[in-house]
Formats: C-alpha cells, structure tokens, sequence
C-alpha cells in the first residue's frame, strides 16, 4: 500500500506498526442461499456473544485483507475556510453503526460495493477479535424475485439484489435488520448468541427500508420503535418519515410538496429531551436531509439542507391528519462562509455528539458545494439550543395573491402549532395530541416550513478544503492535562484518507491525514466506546481499525507537543510520547491550545535527536539533490552548510525544491564539498531532520567527454553525408509518384469528358396564364377555348413548370385525368421514332437541367418538318388525335 502521507519520523513506506489486535482488517466473502424462518422475540436478559465485527460484501467480489497495517499518516495543520488558499495540511495524492456496551461490539451498515453498482449484496462475516474462528450469516434475494425484479425493467448488474440498509440492536440479544430484497424490501432479526438469521417468514420492509438502493436512508430504533426516513413505493416517489413497530400506531408524513420535496435522506438522531425538563417537554427524533426549496422564487432548482423534528409521543389528530404527524416542523440548515460568498447545500453526512446532558448535544454536518470549476468540502457545528430556537420562531406559508413564500404574520392558533405535548398543553386539558383542535392541526399541516434558519456555530465552516470529497464525519470529546474539553474530528474523504483534527473554537487544527485505502472512498466511520478506544474504518471492501491515540510516531518532545493532540502528551520520566491515559503517574506535559515549544520542551534532561550523516560522493559538474523530509506540513526547511545557514536560494549554487522537499546543488564543485545539515522548523521549534557529508571528485570521465567528439569525428561525417544520401532518394521517389499519380487523373478526366451527354435547351417562353377551369366541362379542370385551334387539332403551348422558392424544379406530378400535363422545361428528339399509322411523334420529357450548349434551332426545326411529312392527315371536320 502506497502511502503519501507520513508521521513525523517515519521512513518512507511505512507507519506505525501497533500492537497484534488494535489494527486489523476484516475479510468479506460471498454467501449462501437464504435461511428461512421467523423472528422469535428473545427475552431479556440473554448474554451476547463475544465481541464481533460486521461488514457487507456483494456476489462474486474478492476478500479483502488489511488495510491498514501500512497505513502512512502525516500531522497537518490548521484547516483554512479560504478556498483560495491552499490547505495548511499539505499536498496528498449508509453508513455504519455499531455500539459498544460493557466491552461488547456490535457493528453492521451497508457497503457501496459488489456487482458493479453503488451497493452490496448483503453477506455478513464475523470476525471476533481474539479468535481465528470465523463466521458468516448470508441473506440473499431468491431466484424467483430477482427474476420479478428484472421484469419489473430494474438491473440484474446493480439493483436486483438483497442491498442492507438497515442494521441495529433491537434489544440486549438481537439485531434488526433490513434489505431492498430484490424492490421487495425485507426485515428480519440475527441472534447475536449464536449468530444466525431467525428463520421464518420474513416481515414486510415497505416504510422501513426503500426499495431502491441507490436512495437515500436513515433510521433508527427508538424503545422498540421505528423511526424510518425512506421512499415508500417502488417508484421512489412517495419519500416518508414513518413511525412503526411498537404499541402505537404507524405515523407518516403527508405526501405534499412543502412536506418533503424529493429528499436525500442522511441522518437521524435521537434526543430525551424530557430528562430534566421544566417543562414537561416530550423527546424528539431529528431527521436530517436535502431536497428541492420550493420558497424561494427562481427558476433554477436549488437543493438546500433541512432538518426536521417530531415528538415521539404524537399519536396524530382525531379528524385531520389521522395517523400523520401533528408535530412535523423543518428549518433549513445553512453552512456558508459570507466572506467568500460560498454556501454550501448539499448535505453529505450527519454525526450527533451527544453529551451527560442533553442540552449539550451538538451536531456536525458534512457539505458539499461547487465554486467555480473547484469542488468543496467544508464541516459545520450546530448547537441543539439554535434549532429549538428556530421551531419556535415564526412559520413561513405561501402568498397566493403575491405568487411567493414569506413570513406567516397574523395570528398564531392556540395551542401552538407542531410543539410537542408538555404541562402548559396538560393544563389546559390536551394530554394527546387527538385532543388538539382542528385550527392548530390546520394550521401545520399548511406551515410545517420555519421562516428563520439555522446558522452554524461561530457564523462559519469548521474546516473548508478544496480538491476534496468529505463522506463521513465521527466525533468524540476528549479532557486534555489542562481540564479543558476538546472535540476531536474524524473525517474520512472520498480517495481513502481519515483526516484528524482539533477543535479549537472557530477553527480547527488539523493533526495529521492517514491514508487507510487505496482510491477507495471512506464509507463509514464508527466510533467504539470501550476502555481501549479505536476508530472503525469501512470502505467497499475493507474494514481497518485503528486506534485513536497513536502517540509511538512522535519521536521527540518538541514533534509531540506540536501535533497539539489531545490524547497524547510527552512523558518527561521516559522521554516518550505516551498516551494520557495510560500514564497518570508519570510528568507529562501538552498543550493543545499552545504550539511554542521553546520553552515547553526546553527542559534539563531532555534527549535530542541525533541524525548519523550519509556520506555522498559526486563528481564534479553533476546537480546534487539532497532530500529533507519534514515532520509536519506546517514546518520549514532550514540547511546548514558548514554549520552556516544557507539562504533561501542562491542562484547559480543553491536552490531549495519545495515540491521535492529537497536542495539542489547546481553544477557541484569541490567548493561545494563538505557537511549539510537540514532542520525542520516550526513554532520556533528546530528538530533535525537529515544530515549529508558531500564530497566531490573531478573523475576521468571530464577527460573523455573532451575527447570523445574527436576521435569520433570520422564516423560522425560518415553517418551524415550516409543520412543525406538516403533522405535524397526519398525525395526522389515522392516526385516520381507524384508525377504519375498526376497523369491517371488527367486520364481519368479526359475519359470522363467524352462520355458526358448534352441535352438541347429550348428558349424560355412567357410562362402561360393561369388555368382556370371553364363552366361547361364536368370536372372544371378543361378550357377547349385555350387548347384547340378553330379546326379542332390540338395546340402544343410552350412554357416551363414553376419552382418553389429557394429549391430546383420539383418532379412532375402524376397525370390527373381531364387534366392538361405540365409543360416540359426540356425536350429530347434523340428517342422520337414513328408509333403507328397515324403518324404520333413520341416526345420524351427530362427534367435535368444541364448547363446550356447554345445548339442551334434549324436542326430541330429540320427533324420536325421531316416528321411532320410522313404523316397523313386528317379530316378537319372529326380530328382523332391531336396534331403536331
């Protein structure tokens, strides 16, 4: 595995190896046919078996080993809102759930892998951490549905499969778990004591699983309740926040625009927010998504970022919205940086940090935007106390005589509209919300819409960076030596990096990137709560663990106490970085909020890193590259020469290659011979970083790179005037060809010329007035007062058929009869010849236009008088036919 990224000190192409069991990669394999059965409730109190991991793999894919035995890492800096400016961090080239409980592991999600779509046949494989026994629960979609499913016009390469999309501990014993089931979805229950599929008929997943699984979904079990934020139909178009399972009845969301307005669910959350509370307030379930805006007035379909809420004791109205949320409220969600004039809209992934208390609870949103042609990724906080704030401001409703959205400004019914059932409610005789009255329960089903919005924490972004596809986001709050409590980020990217970083207030210092897969996006981050805290990374294929506090790859006090990472600090008794934790009796120092280390490290006792010198031998008049590998993108070069400092660039003997990380010796002489030291320096701390002893030699090779075009000098003109022979033969031969290729098309054309056929052109005539259909004829299409002569023979009337405009003469029509033919725009004698007795002279019609020849009329007229003569004539008194 190929690494850009490094912790300070490390050797190219390798990290930090950790102890056997805190890294390991899970292999996947494919599985079986389907169990059959039904879920037997288990009762309370059964154990669980020992720790275990699970990931999703589809047909027919490859098992993947460990990912992250080699991964490299690289401490990096502060993140930057700018996207301008470059990240401080350097150049680098559904998620998940699990739960910890009393040191035991329950982990499961979806993959976007297998079969060349963006999910993965479900095949669950164990693999308990202190045994070699491995396990593997499959749950496939039978033959007979993927078939139905294919008829149905879906793809046997990508969507009729079994696809996880649900997968969480329902009780102490089991989990619950969900599949599209080929657009059939599907639930059913796994054993954890013996990790199986409870066999039995499997329960009906429509409103808890979508049917596609290239939706959007979250959801969650709440005290044996299903809160489910999916499409509730095979098309995809009725999207849903659905309450089932459990003692009460289902609840849904109503199917109108300004309810749910195409959505991409994300995430979910939970929150008691009745635990202490003054009020009597009810717990509520928050659902975070995007979808089309359908309040602002412009053509273009802007997508924006909204969070929505329930309570969870809504049990709907008596006579409106029966079995429908009485609660439903939404805000949108904004994260944008003002200054820059970036907003960001697109919600990718959502991570709830709660806290011992509620109130705490804090909120991180991953983003997505477009500035440009540049991609964006940015992170924003959010305080539960701003949205509540927002769900009790004012309601936004549509003006039907201005045709736009704008601030609700009459009257508020009583009791307030969408709040959840506390003591004021119970006062006044509404203990259910079937006891609300229709005005407030009309009331919201028009207004779900807040017309404030919810800002982000500090006004800004957390992190914003360029060039880069943020997927998920984890968050975990550690107390560093000094009390304080920081917020730790864990932030996986769409190229297989984990990013580590601080939160410090408004902004955030960014620890160091680890590169966990190869081109592989980051598709879950799960975070374990037990004494020994590790990081579980899930991409299509992989599964890595990782722990939280790496602290062996810091070598030195100063490189520990700039990483600034709360979980590790310097250990003054063993000169070691060390995690906190483990070491509560020993001195350590760290400060996460404080980088100056010159007086923090500058300490009696303490150990210095001492480099052994390369020895380099060159010869004169090569370029020298002279690598420094530095601890941190946030730190400088520094070199020495001699033990003087060496400027920044000196032209013509030194430049430093910022991209190489290296200084380059230009045209090295034996001046240039002696002792170069290179310092990685960062708030003000000087760490060696490499060592050179350089020497340079004049060697015999000088001599013979004189000499060389002398001797040779004879064979060099033979191979020119060699060269010059051949390159006149081809020049030859190319006029040659070209001369005869010239006299085959004159021939051609000559041969062309006399085969041509020239037609004889008539003068133009005045075009003949228009027919115009007599009262005497039957079909009102025949003048014989314009067509006869006074003897009965027929009259030939020159004149040509008239063109549309812009086009060539069109074709004739066919004859129509009682209809007179239309004039021919050309006459050909070459085929007259003489057809029976009556002397008929067969005129041939052509309509190609030829280019004129001018060829005289005596010819003509001579044919036509000679033809003329041979015939007999005819009585004038009953004409048979006409005459020419």
């Amino acid at each position: 595995m190929t690494t850009r990224r490094w912790a300070a000190g490390h050797r190219e192409g390798r990290g930090s190896e950790p102890p056997d069991g805190e890294r390991r990669g899970v292999r996947v394999a494919a599985g079986h046919s389907p169990p059959r059965g039904g879920p037997s409730r288990p009762a309370p109190g059964l154990r669980r078996p020992p720790p275990t991991l699970f990931d999703v793999r589809g047909e027919g894919t490859e098992s993947g080993g460990s990912r992250g035995e080699r991964a490299g890492a690289r401490r990096g800096g502060a993140g930057s809102p700018s996207p301008g400016a470059p990240s401080r961090a350097g150049p680098r080239g559904g998620g998940s759930r699990a739960a910890e409980q009393g040191g035991r592991a329950r982990a499961g999600g979806r993959r976007r892998a297998g079969r060349g779509g963006p999910w993965s046949e479900p095949n669950a494989r164990a693999a308990p951490r202190d045994s070699s026994r491995e396990e593997e629960i499959s749950w496939e979609a039978p033959a007979e549905k993927k078939a139905e499913c294919i008829q149905k016009g879906k793809s046997n390469q990508t969507e009729c499969f079994n696809f996880i999309r649900f997968l969480q501990p329902y009780n102490t014993s089991h989990l619950y778990v969900c599949g599209t089931y080929a657009f059939q979805p599907k639930c059913t229950y796994i054993d954890m004591l013996t990790f199986t599929l409870e066999r039995g008929e499997f329960e009906d997943g429509k409103g808890k699983c979508p049917y596609d699984p290239a939706k959007g979904h979250t959801g969650l079990l709440v005290d044996g309740e299903l809160y489910s934020a999916t499409f509730n139909n095979f098309l995809g178009t009725e999207p849903v926040i659905l309450r089932n399972m459990g003692p009460h009845h289902a609840m849904k969301t109503e199917y109108l625009a300004f309810w749910l307005n195409e959505p991409h669910f994300v995430g979910s959350a939970y929150v008691p927010e009745s635990v202490g509370s003054f009020t009597g307030d009810d717990d509520k379930v928050y659902f975070f998504f995007s979808e089309r805006a359908v309040e602002y007035d412009c053509y273009a379909e802007q997508v924006v970022a909204r969070v929505a809420r329930v309570c969870k004791g809504d049990v709907g109205g008596a006579r409106t919205l029966q079995r429908k949320w009485t609660t439903f409220l939404k805000a949108r969600l904004v994260c944008s940086a003002p200054d820059w004039q970036l907003y960001f809209n697109q919600l990718q992934a959502l991570h709830t940090l709660l806290d011992a208390s509620w109130h705490n609870t804090t909120f991180f949103g991953v983003f997505r935007a477009r500035w440009g042609d540049v991609d964006l990724s940015a992170v924003c906080e959010y305080q539960l106390e701003e949205i509540q704030r927002v769900f009790e401001g004012p309601y936004k409703e549509y003006h039907e005589q201005a045709q736009k959205w704008g601030r609700y400004t009459d009257p508020v019914p009583s009791p307030r509209p969408g709040s959840c059932i506390n003591n004021w409610h119970r006062r006044h005789g509404y203990t259910s919300s079937l006891e609300l009255p229709d005005n407030t329960l009309n009331f919201i089903k028009k207004h779900p819409l807040m017309e404030e919005q919810v800002d982000p924490r500090w006004g800004r972004p957390l992190l914003v960076k360029k060039d880069t596809n943020f997927t998920h986001l984890v968050a975990d709050r550690v107390v560093g030596l000094d009390g304080a409590t920081y917020t730790v980020l864990f932030i996986g990217t769409g190229d297989g990096w984990v990013l580590k970083a601080v939160s410090l207030g408004p902004w955030v210092h960014l620890i160091e990137e680890l590169q966990v897969f190869d081109q592989e996006p980051v598709e879950s981050l799960v975070l374990s709560q037990s004494k020994q805290k590790l990081l579980f990374a899930g991409s299509r294929s992989q599964l890595v663990q990782l722990p939280l506090a790496d602290c062996v790859k810091y070598r030195s006090c100063a490189d520990c106490v700039l990483a600034r990472d709360p979980y590790c600090a310097w250990s003054v008794n063993t000169s070691r970085c060390v995690a906190v934790g483990g070491h509560s009796g020993s001195l350590l120092i760290q400060h996460v909020t404080v980088s100056d280390t010159s007086s923090i490290c500058n300490f009696r006792g303490s150990k210095k890193v001492r480099l052994t010198p390369k020895n380099i031998t060159v010869v004169a008049g090569t370029d020298l590259v002279l690598p420094c590998r530095l601890s941190s993108n946030l730190a400088h070069a520094r070199w020495t020469f001699g033990g003087r400092d060496l400027p920044a660039e000196q032209p013509g003997s030194f430049l430093y290659d910022a991209r190489l990380q290296a200084l380059v010796v230009m045209a090295a002489q034996p001046r240039h011979a002696g002792a170069y030291h290179c310092f990685s320096e960062e708030q003000g701390a000087r760490l060696a970083a490499e060592g050179y002893l350089v020497a340079v030699v004049a060697g015999p090779s000088v001599t013979l790179e004189a000499r060389a075009p002398l001797e040779n000098l004879g064979l060099v003109w033979l191979a020119v005037v060699a060269l010059g022979a051949v390159c006149l033969v081809l020049l030859l031969l190319v006029l040659s060809l070209r001369r005869r290729l010239r006299e085959e098309l004159e021939k051609g054309a000559k041969a062309a010329e006399r085969t041509l056929v020239y037609p004889l052109e008539l003068p133009k005539e005045p075009t003949s007035p228009p027919f115009r259909p007599g009262p005497e004829t039957d079909e009102k299409l025949w003048d014989p007062v314009g067509y006869y002569y006074s003897d009965g023979s027929l009259k030939i009337v020159p004149g040509h058929a008239r063109c549309q405009a812009g086009g060539g003469p069109p074709s004739p029509p066919p004859g129509i009869p009682g209809q007179p033919l239309p004039s021919p725009t050309r006459l050909h004698l070459g085929g007259g010849r003489n057809s029976n007795a009556n002397g008929y002279v067969r005129l041939q019609l052509g309509g190609e236009d030829r280019g004129g020849l001018g060829h005289p009329l005596p010819e003509l007229a001579d044919e036509l008088r000679r033809k003329l003569q041979q015939r007999q004539p005819l009585p004038d008194s009953n004409p048979e036919e006409s005459s020419v």
